[in-house]
């Protein structure tokens, strides 16, 4: 699996998307991460497979399959994209609009794709989001909190083997 610690993301966008997508790929780079883009690399080139949900989709994926461990997604909003790529198994999807919230959505919560909306993330905000995001881990910072990492680990083992069809049952 390529991971955050190695320094390597997956990422994607839309069109809508895309400017901040360059922005946080050319930070990550810098940092020197490798990047794999799954999204739109042109914004002159209007594909229907370069829809967010499609998007989602395809970074979705490489996180179910085990490729990725963390992933990057960037469309209007970040509402959509993270939406599609919450359907692929095992990815835990979230979208961020501040540098804390990016922090506290692996930490407490374990997300693996973290989306980011170029309508109301700044470019130099949206590396900082990304930096929290892929240099946290689940319970990071927090050891001095008693059950803090059991807590929370309880709750994101309870969120992955829901069952709805059970769950209907009582």
């Amino acid at each position: 699996m390529k991971t955050a610690k190695d320094k390597y993301v997956v990422l994607g966008s839309d069109l809508a998307g895309y400017p901040l997508k360059c922005a946080v790929a050319e930070h990550l780079i810098q940092e020197g991460y490798k990047i794999t883009d799954l999204g739109v690399t042109d914004p002159n080139y209007e594909d229907p497979e370069m829809m967010f949900q499609r998007v989602g989709f395809r970074v979705g994926s490489k996180i179910s399959e085990g490729e990725f461990e963390k992933g990057l997604l960037f469309c209007g909003t970040g509402m959509g994209i993270h939406i599609a790529a919450s359907k692929c198994p095992g990815v835990i999807a979230g979208v961020v609009e501040s540098v804390p919230a990016g922090e506290r959505a692996v930490i407490a919560n374990g997300v693996n794709v973290l989306a980011m909306g170029a309508f109301y993330v700044a470019p130099r905000m949206g590396c900082e989001i990304a930096d929290k995001f892929l240099n946290g881990t689940l319970g990071k910072g927090y050891e001095d909190f008693k059950n803090f990492y059991d807590f929370h680990k309880l709750a994101l083992d309870e969120i992955n083997a829901f069952d709805y069809e059970e769950y209907k049952k009582n």
